[in-house]
């Protein structure tokens, strides 16, 4: 699975910078592959422990805050593993077809 999500402190003023690096200790923890984008965090691996791990961040940033709103979005294949650099590669690949 790959999922990306990004969570939303609401109330918790401008910067957002600490409650994105309390969220990247949690999935540095997990060990699951990731990579921070400047809108929100892409992880890769187990859709159980990739859940999970979102989650985690999601309850960490609640105890940070009042209100919390996490955005995820999933893409989950069966027919070949989640790659994350391979669907980059596919599409830059096209790019120098043209």
């Amino acid at each position: 699975m790959i999922a990306e999500f990004s969570i939303m402190p609401v109330g918790a003023g401008v910067s957002l910078s600490p409650f994105v690096a309390e969220c990247l200790r949690i999935v540095r923890d997990s060990g699951l592959k990731h990579q921070l984008t400047p809108m929100g965090t892409v992880l890769e691996g187990d859709g159980d422990k990739v859940v999970a791990t979102i989650m985690a961040c999601h309850s960490q940033v609640l105890r940070m805050s009042d209100r919390v709103v996490t955005s995820i979005k999933i893409d989950d294949r069966r027919d070949r593993p989640a790659d994350m650099e391979r669907k980059v590669r596919s599409v830059e690949e096209k790019l120098g077809k043209n």
